[in-house]
């Protein structure tokens, strides 16, 4: 890899991470419960960077960006949050010059269950209890779909602007491993 492109991959990343934050943390930020738990469409902006990056370097974003928001709002959910926004992340594939791809459709929507389960464990953890399972995944289900719905408004509006070709010509290849030009 060439410094050129380990250098925009720094930097999408860091940018990333930063706009997951201010998602997650300040807009639609919906507090629920008294355990501290909120609602947001943050993890859209995770499920464009998984698409978006290769697997290392979208694990960052969603750990950093989670955490952050988690840290700035609160900090309790942190250590889960760090977790499970990377397993949120590994369904995902960057491997096609699109956003949107039936892989990263079938992703967002596991995305669900990560979320919903490890949140779920989570909270038997941090409260000696769990919170019911159907209001847990309830609430993830709204905090889920919101963003699989957003990802997906999201990834094709960049997709009709060959968003990703544009922003990282050199690292998209097609299935013969052969760099595609635009």
């Amino acid at each position: 890899m060439h410094e050129k492109q380990k250098l925009q991959l720094i930097t999408a990343t860091a940018l990333l991470a930063a706009m997951i934050t201010i998602m997650t943390a300040y807009i639609c930020h919906i507090p629920v419960g008294i355990n501290g738990g909120y609602i947001h469409f943050g993890d859209a902006l995770i499920y464009i960077g998984a698409a978006l990056l290769p697997q290392p370097y979208a694990l960052i974003a969603a750990a950093i960006g989670g955490g952050m928001a988690d840290l700035l709002t609160a900090p309790m959910w942190v250590p889960a949050t760090l977790i499970i926004k990377i397993m949120i992340t590994l369904p995902f594939s960057s491997k096609d010059s699109r956003i949107i791809t039936c892989r990263n459709i079938i992703a967002s929507a596991a995305a669900f269950l990560i979320t919903g389960f490890g949140y779920y464990i989570a909270a038997i953890l941090l409260f000696g209890k769990g919170s019911a399972l159907l209001v847990s995944l309830s609430q993830s289900a709204i905090q889920s779909l919101g963003s699989m719905v957003l990802f997906l408004v999201l990834g094709t509006m960049l997709d009709r602007i060959h968003f990703k070709n544009r922003m990282f010509p050199l690292s998209i290849k097609d299935k013969n491993n052969t760099v595609k030009k635009q």
